[in-house]
């Protein structure tokens, strides 16, 4: 049975267990749910939970340790010296994995029989050509130590799986039996069920914190890496971007950090006065008519893939600048540039921008434009003077997460801006950002352990950083201004 199949299993024992503990309840108030001290659901919840969420808890334990079991198992039957080396130990049990597969395809297709995968110890040169003549896809030759291996690894899944199986299901049906034994008149059903789900949402929210915890320490591990092989002070201060995965390369983080910067100025420069005229325009201005069409159609650029939009800088947006502004003005030939990119990038951020914006101009208390127009304020003089400066907050917060999908943005920047990394204050030249270069030094067949790929998670950090500092100061903007207008 598979693990699918096991938790659609538990799911109806947990429905069943639900049923039953509402009808014990009932039966055991004499059909006076008066006397319950809980409602008849909260009791079958109970039952519900308590067949459910030992066995799923079970479950989950035994596929975390499962691989680890079925590992050492099969390890006695490979040799001493791909054992002792973690790495060959990977790939060795990769292949085991895969043989033991094949085998399992060959007996589930009736390509041979389970008697015949059971032989392959004694007969490990007649079973690798018979696979081979009925076809099944074991790759590369294999050696006899791996199918061994393979089947001990076959044999002993087959017996952690069964006995799984039967555990899981157990405990489920112990707990509902104990459920069942509690349930009485006077047993706090709600109280226990509530408990559950308290526990439930801190879980939840532990394993929130937990997975940032993770990520931030990812990074910083590999970036301790990275600063071991490469000097600091020629990372964060160095001018030139230049890896070499042959040696003597230049890590520079400075020009793809303006780079960054500069393209998400641009970004912004484009989509915080459109976003925000627009939200004002439709908070204030616009009919309730026109306001109903208008604010759909530009949520539509929200659901656009950003690869459409790359194609988009790409084939319309350069050509165009390049023509009518870069060329003309003498500053450059290229369709990829800085001003495609942030361009492109300022049209995907404006409904971010507008529709946020929106919805904070609209959460201003009506009180407030009220007194503003008994003080004889036009309708411009109320947004400019009293509808902003109270809605400030939520607008600080639209823009920074605008900001933050500009400084993210790789589909558009890689079609849009190039990938050259350079200093220069002209917004028609190629540039990059620091995520376009993490992407490109984490793929391809390069030496993970190498100071060219490991800068890629220093880039992460550093980036990371950035972003928090910008988190920070937009929360002492909002801070401020809050209570200022609260």
């Amino acid at each position: 049975m598979t693990a699918l199949t096991l938790v659609a299993l538990i799911l109806v024992l947990a429905m069943a267990a639900y049923l039953a503990g509402r009808r014990r309840a009932v039966s055991t108030a004499a059909g006076d749910i008066r006397k319950l001290h809980s409602l008849p659901g909260y009791y079958g919840w109970f039952a519900a939970l308590a067949a459910a969420l030992p066995a799923l808890t079970l479950l989950i334990l035994w596929l975390i340790a499962q691989p680890i079991y079925l590992e050492r198992a099969v390890l006695p039957d490979l040799p001493a010296a791909t054992v002792a080396d973690d790495t060959a130990r990977a790939l060795a049990m990769a292949d085991v994995r895969r043989v033991a597969g094949g085998l399992d395809t060959a007996v589930a297709t009736g390509a041979m029989t389970e008697a015949e995968a059971g032989r392959i110890r004694a007969e490990l040169t007649d079973v690798r050509s018979r696979l081979a003549e009925v076809g099944v896809a074991l790759g590369t030759s294999v050696a006899p130590e791996t199918l061994r291996a393979a089947q001990s690894y076959r044999l002993a899944s087959h017996s952690a799986v069964m006995m799984r199986d039967i555990a899981v299901i157990a405990l489920a049906l112990i707990g509902l039996a104990v459920a069942l034994t509690l349930i009485r008149p006077d047993f706090r059903a709600r109280n226990r069920v509530e408990r559950v789900v308290l526990g439930a949402l801190i879980a939840a929210s532990t394993i929130a914190i937990l997975t940032t915890v993770g990520i931030i320490w990812s990074m910083l591990s590999e970036s301790l890496n990275f600063f071991a092989q490469y000097p600091a002070a020629d990372f964060f201060f160095g001018l030139t971007w230049s890896p070499n995965f042959r040696g003597g390369s230049d890590l520079g983080f400075l020009p793809l950090l303006w780079g960054t910067l500069y393209i998400s100025l641009v970004a912004m420069i484009v989509a915080v006065p459109l976003g925000l005229f627009t939200a004002i325009y439709l908070a204030e201005y616009a009919s309730p008519r026109l306001r109903a069409w208008v604010k759909p159609l530009i949520e539509v650029i929200a659901g656009i893939p950003t690869v459409v939009f790359g194609l988009f800088a790409l084939i319309t947006v350069g050509p165009f600048l390049r023509d009518y502004f870069a060329q003309p003005l003498g500053l450059g030939t290229s369709g990829a540039s800085v001003m495609t990119a942030g361009v492109v990038i300022g049209i995907l951020n404006i409904p971010f921008i507008s529709s946020l914006a929106d919805d904070i101009i609209n959460a201003v208390p009506q009180s407030l434009r009220d007194g503003s127009y008994g003080l004889g304020a036009t309708r411009s003089e109320t947004v400019r003077q009293v509808i902003l400066p109270a809605a400030l907050p939520g607008i600080v917060g639209a823009v920074l997460l605008a900001t933050s999908r500009a400084i993210g943005e790789t589909m558009i920047v890689t079609m849009g801006a190039g990938a050259a990394a350079k200093l220069s204050l002209n917004p028609f030249e190629a540039m990059t950002t620091m995520t376009v270069k993490i992407v490109g030094q984490l793929t391809g067949d390069t030496d993970f352990a190498s100071p060219e790929t490991l800068v890629a998670f220093a880039l992460g950090i550093t980036l990371f950083v950035i972003t928090l500092g910008l988190n920070v100061f937009a929360l002492y903007i909002v801070r401020k201004y809050r209570e200022q207008y609260e």
